[in-house]
């Protein structure tokens, strides 16, 4: 994506998607794997495209992914193999043995991060007296990977480091006591940097493979790809919720501080931090992942199904008829996704879908559940009250889980902007550059000032609003 902002006359903010390319995860002797190579070879083939594209090199890069995930390097710099998916089975047990050291109520306490099997921490700790990491002298998170082969400088930025299980988020530093209590060594890691800090300027090489004249600076963002959508929620105020959308759901309220409660820790909420100081206080959700793998599993029974198709059919299927927990962990690893659902809707006591529209109504009212008792939870357990709902993301795109989730929450959702992440990058960058100026807020202005996102209200129909409450309170999980 190249983005074009200016807040001076009446504000430009635009983005121009330039290229874009797979992202294929290889299985190999049993271990999922990231095809990090075949990543970066992407990013340089965009950076390639967006000179061609302006006639210029751009004023600055940013680099956001996902997180939790990291590659080990070589005192020279050499990467020790593929970086491990967290998908990959290895981390299974590693929760529980790490909180038979620490305790999960203190592991939650110095961290506030919600129990996730994948999180950074449990992976350094499966992969505790292998070859890779006995011989690593850093460990780079994967947007800090990319950022260092373009400059060759290493950095650790701290939106995506708090999704590791090992910082402190009053802090908004590393906590010793955890690193310590568990043997990781955080002299792996290096230097922490925020969002709009510099981050070096594209090596020689870079220049040479994309064509681009220099210098070109780098600079850090919300480096964890939901900071960056976060930060282009188009919200006033802060009486709003957030769901960021695509593979994951991420449905909670932007803070100032975090909440370290044990209720929270039951709740299974996360404290991650977020642009400018702030705190994202949010549940993850197994989200369109559930929507995903099935349709590549239909594809790979021979009868794909296309996605638009499938969403007009199941607008004509029954609401609230089968709905699963989407959090559940079966639901985690790849496979036969439409059987895993029906077998849970099953469980649940619920009829089990059947047709391709009816598991994709399925995905989609379960997910507007888990979006409502997340977000109600999040209230609650805050003390700040909401009066709208904001989906970015992917998700925005998709009419029917926005209005389902309207209705399921009884709160208006505002959609929108669909390329929330590449937005709130190229924002960060731009204030960085001196393009635009102010906080968070003022970013926030010029979004609504140029996007425009669409508005979903709830159902008035009473019968519809007991339906979901009677679902809601069904579907309720024990605290963990």
């Amino acid at each position: 994506m190249v983005g074009h902002v200016s807040d001076r006359g009446a504000g430009t903010l635009r983005l121009d998607e330039v290229h874009r390319f797979p992202n294929r995860p290889v299985r190999i002797a049993g271990t999922l794997h990231w095809d990090i190579l075949s990543l970066y070879g992407g990013v340089l083939d965009g950076l390639r495209a967006a000179g061609a594209a302006a006639g210029r090199a751009p004023a600055s890069v940013g680099v956001d992914t996902w997180a939790v995930d990291y590659g080990l390097l070589d005192a020279s710099g050499a990467l020790l193999g593929n970086p491990v998916h967290y998908r990959d089975a290895r981390t299974e047990g590693e929760g529980e043995r790490a909180g038979a050291v620490l305790g999960p109520a203190a592991l939650y306490a110095a961290t506030g991060l919600q129990y996730l099997p994948f999180n950074t921490l449990y992976q350094l700790t499966a992969a505790r007296g292998s070859a890779a990491l006995d011989a690593a002298h850093r460990l780079l998170l994967i947007p800090d990977l990319i950022s260092y082969w373009l400059t060759g400088e290493a950095g650790t930025e701290l939106t995506n480091a708090s999704t590791t299980q090992l910082i402190d988020p009053r802090a908004r530093d590393w906590s010793p006591s955890v690193a310590d209590a568990l043997g990781i060594d955080l002299g792996l890691f290096a230097p922490l940097r925020g969002p709009g800090d510099p981050a070096g300027v594209l090596l020689p090489d870079v220049l040479a493979e994309t064509g681009l004249t220099g210098p070109v600076p780098v600079t850090a963002v919300g480096s964890h790809d939901t900071a960056s959508a976060v930060a282009a929620v188009p919200a006033s105020g802060n009486r709003f919720a957030y769901v960021a959308t695509g593979t994951w759901s991420l449905a909670g309220l932007e803070l100032d501080a975090p909440v370290l409660t044990e209720e929270s820790r039951r709740a299974n909420f996360t404290n991650e931090l977020g642009v400018d100081g702030t705190v994202r206080y949010l549940r993850n959700i197994m989200g369109l992942w559930l929507l995903q793998e099935c349709l590549r599993t239909w594809e790979a029974e021979g009868a794909p199904r296309s996605l638009d198709r499938l969403l007009a059919e199941a607008t004509e299927v029954p609401g609230l008829r089968s709905y699963v927990d989407a959090d559940d962990p079966a639901f985690l690893p790849p496979g036969d996704m439409p059987r895993r659902i029906a077998d849970a809707a099953r469980r649940s006591g619920g009829k089990a879908p059947e047709s391709p529209a009816e598991i994709t109504r399925c995905v989609l009212d379960s997910l507007a559940l888990a979006h409502r008792r997340a977000i109600e939870d999040a209230q609650r357990l805050s003390g700040r009250a909401v009066d709208t709902v904001h989906i970015v993301g992917g998700g925005a795109h998709n009419e029917l889980l926005c209005q389902l989730t309207a209705d399921a929450c009884g709160l208006p959702v505002v959609a929108g902007p669909a390329e929330a992440a590449a937005l709130g990058n190229v924002l960060v960058q731009a204030r960085a550059a001196g393009a635009v100026r102010g906080d968070l807020s003022d970013l926030r202005a010029l979004l609504r000032a140029t996007t425009e996102p669409r508005r979903y209200e709830p159902t008035r129909d009473r019968d519809a609003r007991r339906a979901w409450d009677r679902a809601a309170a069904h579907g309720e999980r024990a605290p963990i």
